[in-house]
């Protein structure tokens, strides 16, 4: 059964710390919600009983995640 990711995992940090690096940083944050959403729809494609979308499309619905997470680890990266 999919899982949505642990993005706070992936990250190697707490969710408290991206909580207040997103509480300073209004493009961290928008980058976050726009994970999350990419996020929910790999998950409902990957569990789409009927009408599943085909491998090809599951395959850059998860790449379009990852685009978004480089993006988060880049922009947690830059100078504050």
């Amino acid at each position: 059964m999919p899982v949505t990711h642990d993005l706070y995992q992936d990250l190697k940090r707490s969710k408290e710390e991206i909580q207040q690096k997103r509480a300073e940083d209004p493009l961290l944050d928008s980058l976050i919600e726009k994970y999350s959403r990419a996020d929910a729809e790999v998950v409902k494609a990957e569990t789409a009983q009927s009408d599943a979308p085909s491998d090809d499309a599951l395959r850059k619905l998860k790449e379009k995640r990852l685009l978004v997470k480089d993006k988060i680890v880049r922009q947690l990266q830059a100078p504050s």
